[in-house]
């Protein structure tokens, strides 16, 4: 055999070492993600409401999306199939994250369809997590009239978690509202339990101060 031969030989040795190699490196990463898919819609068949496994499963569903479009059409494809997983989940009577997250989607676009999922969404969930999560939404999302209007029309001072009152009391703070942030930080006081109040009453007492004029 000749030199050049020989060059050539090694060369056909080495890719077909190197290509199948990297075939199955992309073969296993696909199918990772596929598994890693199962287990997290099986757990949100358990939970619908398990914000991680939501947060992960979202991350798959839109690098999916994403997979399949680009330039200006690639972030609506992938906010797309981030709404149809929420949309899929919150079919479940159980569900009321998903909701949240649908409202968080179409905020912007249809604010009475959003505060129509979130009151769902709080209705659905007895304890006022879903109450909390709600407004702290809103409040990021820098709609405190729709924050405040969703909490006095929901939050019910002795059931719910102090949380929820927390995010009341927040929104009318930040919405210059102080004397209904007072109001709504003493009816938090009618809450079992004393600790958690005291401890959010502190907090908040200070936050109110810092913005009085």
């Amino acid at each position: 055999m000749g030199f050049l031969d020989r060059v050539r030989e090694r060369v056909r040795s080495r890719v077909a070492v190197v290509a199948p190699t990297a075939a199955r490196r992309r073969t296993t990463q696909h199918v990772g993600r596929f598994t890693d898919e199962g287990r997290l819609r099986s757990r949100l068949d358990d939970d619908p409401n398990d914000r991680d496994a939501f947060a992960a499963l979202a991350e798959i569903v839109r690098a999916h999306a994403a997979e399949g479009h680009e330039g200006e059409q690639r972030p609506r494809a992938m906010a797309d199939a981030e709404w149809a997983l929420a949309e899929e989940l919150a079919h479940s009577p159980r569900a009321w994250y998903p909701l949240i997250e649908l409202a968080r989607l179409s905020l912007n676009d249809d604010l009475d369809g959003a505060m129509r999922r979130l009151a769902t969404a709080a209705e659905r969930e007895s304890t006022g997590e879903a109450l909390a999560e709600s407004l702290a939404m809103l409040r990021r999302q820098g709609k405190l009239d729709a924050a405040l209007s969703l909490g006095v029309g929901h939050w019910r001072p002795r059931e719910h978690v102090p949380a929820a009152g927390r995010e009341l009391v927040l929104a009318a703070v930040e919405a210059g509202r102080l004397s209904d942030a007072r109001r709504h930080l003493d009816v938090l006081a009618q809450h079992s339990d004393t600790d958690a109040v005291t401890d959010l009453r502190i907090d908040l007492d200070a936050r109110l101060a810092r913005h009085r004029p």
